[in-house]
């Protein structure tokens, strides 16, 4: 991993701080844009996301393009020394499209085709929509390849979403057979002699079939590879013109549909929509971890790249079931968080508030009431003062020796899976051993099972039910060279094409974590068993912890047993093991521990596997401390997600806070919701 990386827009080494503006909404209205201008300014706004969901406004019909509204506003943004994020608007195609070629609206999974309505509504396979969005890109990229405005090129918007048209199911065959080659092949990947679905002929092949586990698996990696496919055809109709902007599209965190390390490798820099909602309920932490772990997810998709937060709302949102403002110190509170994880610039949805339609109550820089006045547009311009303040962390990264697997190929599989229990848990385990560490200020990668474990001494991979080709023997290599790995319940059952391993669970990795599977049982949602620490066991750890969800049923082969069974009648039965291998250790977790017992174990491993910290004193509840660095200049982030004041002990040296300017010695101390950058001099 490099030690810095260059900003985002090499010729602006400055945090970009904007949002989505769309002027082709208020074209009628001239004095509105005027104003906008004037307030972004005040605002602190160096940025505008431009051209989203304007199809419509570029191609009023078909044929017919109508640019000179947008050359006015990227003229008067290069003026004004502002950079465009230029959308490509395929995100919503307009009415024209749809009634003429109906063909690029997508069929829903009983067969029927959608009508003309909200976004997201196109075929991805479509020859006709393909056509015309490499048309549209190519002209955009032919009159504004070397604007002065011109800073990223944004693909599209949020893609997602799937067709079940003929052209997608003949696609989708193609794949199959690219994949297979064979239906023999095919069949044996499936288990397809269960219930007699043996397929004899390719056009049986329909994604209908949710008992055919290895069909729908299959399905949802042809649909992720089907919109990369169309986003790179998107890219190739803009390099035809400009090689030299970087590429992105903005991607929504842990959405479950499509496998984003598909995408990372297509773009030149990741970006992501994010909208936390820090409300003080009881989840809040757990909230706050899911969000850095998304941020962590982002920066480590192209090697710890810093990222591009393209969304967040500088106020409410419109589409949760309870949308409540931001607290006071919040926003400020939810950039540091990003920029703490590794993104270099600042983004919302949206500039100006919409006046109708489906987005008129989303929170924006400028309210409808339109002026300097309200509190929301005093936050955003101190933000943008703050970032102002912030310049020498671009381009730094963040030093994580820790990585944790969120695989999305696993997460479907093992959701998918009928068997042990409906809901599986896996997003919400990974955030109870990824809070942990972020609790006590780890810096952290997230990283799927495919993705190298260089610069790692802990790795920790949570309900690895899947392991594809080659992962359990990089995993025992990581092991054997003196890592530490902590594997839970559930892992080593199923291959590529979520078929049993045989032999006994956890299949490839049994050798190296030194213990058999037998059985799984399952708790009600109310009850639990009892973690039983072993008297003199290797890491210290005493006391009795509980289990919930799952409790595998292991036998200790070559592993050390540290925990038992307090309950049921495996009481006294391997629930926590340590497996030496090589100059390693792995370790196996048979139940889903609670956060008490997870703190105590990650501090023992911690300090054994010698991993650094933000900060290495102890944090308060609710708040983590992240690390920015270049290998010369290094930032501190301090970040308070409780309601409640927070006093943070620095131990020895002496700090300087970046934005204030004021000198920080021994102790820091945190207004609720309240955040600092600090500096060691």
């Amino acid at each position: 991993m490099p030690r810095s990386y260059p900003p985002v827009v090499e010729r602006f080494p400055h945090f970009l701080h904007g949002g989505d503006y769309n002027p082709d909404q208020w074209l009628h209205m001239p004095e509105i844009i005027d104003e906008d201008f004037r307030l972004a300014k005040l605002a602190r706004v160096n940025s505008f996301s431009v051209g989203i969901f304007s199809w419509m406004g570029l191609e009023p019909e078909e044929g017919v393009f109508t640019f000179d509204w947008l050359d006015r506003l990227l003229d008067r943004m290069a003026k004004e020394n502002m950079v465009a994020v230029l959308a490509t608007p395929s995100g919503a195609r307009p009415a024209w499209m749809s009634f003429k070629y109906p063909e690029v609206l997508r069929v829903r999974p009983d067969g029927i085709r959608n009508r003309h309505n909200a976004r997201h509504n196109h075929c991805m396979t479509s020859p006709v929509y393909r056509e015309k969005v490499g048309i549209i890109n190519g002209k955009l990229a032919e009159r504004y390849h070397d604007h002065p405005a011109l800073g990223v090129w944004h693909l599209s918007n949020e893609y997602g979403g799937e067709c079940h048209c003929p052209l997608c199911y003949a696609a989708f065959r193609e794949w199959l057979k690219q994949r297979y080659g064979t239906l023999d092949a095919l069949n044996e990947a499936w288990w397809s002699a269960f219930w007699s679905h043996r397929y004899s002929d390719w056009d049986q092949i329909e994604p209908q079939d949710g008992s055919v586990h290895g069909l729908m698996l299959d399905w949802m990696r042809f649909v992720t590879d089907q919109t990369v496919d169309f986003m790179k055809h998107e890219i190739a109709a803009l390099r035809q013109f400009d090689t030299k902007t970087p590429c992105t599209t903005n991607m929504m965190g842990t959405f479950k549909p499509l496998n984003y390390w598909r995408f990372a490798p297509e773009l030149d820099v990741i970006s992501w929509d994010c909208y936390p909602s820090y409300h003080d309920r009881p989840n809040q932490l757990d909230h706050a971890a899911h969000i850095s772990l998304c941020h962590d997810l982002n920066r480590s998709m192209r090697g710890g790249q810093p990222f591009m937060l393209m969304e967040s709302s500088p106020s409410a949102q419109n589409w949760q079931e309870i949308n409540k403002l931001k607290s006071p110190g919040v926003l400020k509170l939810v950039s540091l968080q990003a920029i703490a994880h590794g993104a270099d610039t600042i983004q919302y949805f949206q500039y100006r508030k919409s006046r109708g339609s489906a987005e008129k109550f989303h929170g924006a820089v400028i309210d409808h009431e339109g002026t300097e006045k309200p509190r929301v547009f005093r936050e955003v311009a101190e933000v943008g003062q703050m970032l102002e303040k912030l310049d020498d962390v671009i381009g730094t990264t963040v030093p994580a020796e820790t990585a944790l697997i969120f695989d999305w190929e696993n997460w479907w599989a093992v959701e998918e899976a009928r068997g042990p229990r409906r809901d599986k848990q896996y997003m919400a385990t990974c955030i109870d051993h990824y809070r942990t560490l972020w609790s006590k200020g780890v810096p952290v990668k997230v990283i799927d099972s495919e993705q190298p474990f260089d610069g790692c001494k802990l790795l920790v991979a949570p309900m690895l039910y899947m392991l594809r080709p080659g992962v359990a023997s990089r995993i025992a290599e990581f092991v054997q060279k003196g890592g530490t790995f902590v594997a839970t319940y559930l892992t080593g059952i199923a291959d590529e094409s979520d078929l049993c391993f045989l032999g006994g669970w956890p299949g490839p990795l049994r050798e190296v974590l030194g213990i058999w599977a037998e059985e799984i049982d399952v708790l009600y949602d109310d009850e639990a068993n009892t973690v039983v620490l072993q008297h003199g066991n290797p890491l210290g750890l005493t006391g009795e912890f509980a289990g919930r969800t799952f409790c595998d049923q292991i036998h200790a082969e070559t592993a050390q047993v540290l925990a038992t069974y307090g309950q049921s009648f495996y009481a006294g039965s391997p629930c926590l093991t340590v497996n030496e291998f090589g100059s390693g250790k792995a370790y196996y977790l048979a139940t889903r521990a609670e956060q008490s017992f997870l703190s105590s174990f990650y501090d023992a491993l911690l300090q054994q596997a010698g991993v650094s910290k933000a900060l290495e004193t102890e944090l308060p509840e609710g708040v983590t401390a992240q690390v920015r660095t270049d290998g010369d200049k290094e930032f501190l982030f301090l970040l308070n997600f409780l309601a409640s004041p927070a006093e943070v002990c620095l131990g020895d040296g002496s700090y300087v806070e970046v934005v204030s300017g004021d000198t920080v010695k021994g102790k820091a101390q945190l207004d609720g919701h309240g955040s600092m950058v600090l500096r060691k001099v």
